[in-house]
């Protein structure tokens, strides 16, 4: 088949990144890291506070967190600790599941099938945040 332009296209970079904030946010990046399997891409900070970092999920796109602030205003900046959950696609699920027991994560649901196809489950991060890992990539575009 001769290649096109719209068969050729490759989907765009990820441009949507969830932010989230967490009262320690140095261990929610090593339990994330170890729980889950994201990647430390780079952790900007002193000590205990952390002003951005960068988590970055194998399989494309990622997460950014920082500290609590002191100075934060209520309801501006990002989504406060144990606010957030995002579903994270992932071509394996079972292992992501495993890993995640391992390391001691609640999880809040176990692996299952969706009623549209998706192999999923839910967990909890130490701050609160709700985690989903499935198969589901969305529809094409």
């Amino acid at each position: 088949m001769p290649s096109t332009p719209d068969t050729d296209r490759q989907p765009p970079a990820p441009q949507v990144w969830p932010t989230l904030r967490a009262h320690d946010a140095r261990a929610l990046i090593r339990f994330l890291v170890e729980a889950f399997g994201f990647e430390e891409t780079v952790v900007y900070g002193d000590d205990d506070l952390v002003q951005h970092a960068q988590l970055s999920w194998p399989e494309g796109g990622g997460v950014m967190l920082g500290s609590v602030r002191e100075d934060q205003k209520p309801g501006s900046g990002p989504t406060p600790p144990g606010a957030f959950s995002a579903y994270v696609v992932t071509a394996d699920p079972d292992a992501v599941h495993a890993r995640a027991k391992a390391a001691g994560a609640d999880i809040t649901d176990d692996l299952h099938v969706t009623d549209y196809g998706s192999r999923d489950f839910a967990a909890r991060d130490p701050e609160g945040n709700r985690w989903y890992f499935g198969t589901y990539r969305g529809e094409p575009r």
